[in-house]
């Protein structure tokens, strides 16, 4: 998994993120190697520079290697254009198909300080490269927008980052859209 901080959790008590959420409600046969690679702030292009090598590092030769891939809103704060944004993530969706690693991305939830318009646009347009490539996406802008325990977990801690309530929402977000069906494990019941 490869992303900003939230991939790694910040600002959650427990430590878990909704990174550790998913894989605790993930049973399947053979274990189930999870690596959060992550990086606070980071924009597309930075992530499209390092997923490759970093990610080659923990891939078995002989493995099922998965690749999921959470955004955030840096490429928004860096100014990037919506272009290059979408150009980045395809880059690195092409890379990973090319070498036969199965992806799954997850998309950037509202933060505050972020223009929520410019963030649904870019939330739009990371669907949209994803859609093309019959790439999972697990929209969480949207579902989040305007919910209200989403916004107070937020606000009670660092007024960046969520709680343990906030990575929780976002936790069944991706359990709720196709992340034991790409594993290809029943779902935990």
């Amino acid at each position: 998994m490869i992303g900003d901080e939230l991939v790694a959790g910040l600002g959650d008590a427990r430590g878990l993120g909704w990174v550790g959420r998913v894989v605790a409600r993930t049973q399947a046969e053979d274990p189930v190697f999870v690596s959060p690679l992550a990086v606070p702030g980071e924009t597309t292009t930075a992530l499209s520079a390092r997923w490759e090598r970093e990610s080659r590092l923990r891939f078995h030769p002989d493995g099922n290697n998965r690749l999921v891939v959470g955004l955030g809103a840096a490429d928004l704060d860096a100014g990037l254009s919506l272009a290059r944004s979408r150009l980045n993530l395809a880059n690195i969706l092409d890379g990973a198909t090319a070498e036969h690693v199965r992806c799954f991305v997850v998309g950037p939830p509202p933060r505050p300080g972020v223009d929520e318009d410019a963030l649904a646009t870019l939330s739009e347009a990371f669907a949209d490269v994803c859609q093309r490539r019959h790439i999972p996406y697990v929209e969480t802008f949207s579902p989040l927008r305007t919910h209200e325990q989403w916004h107070a977990d937020v606000a009670s801690g660092d007024g960046m980052h969520p709680g343990q309530a906030g990575y929780g929402l976002l936790a069944w977000l991706v359990l709720n859209a196709g992340w034991h069906r790409w594993l290809g494990v029943a779902e935990d019941g």
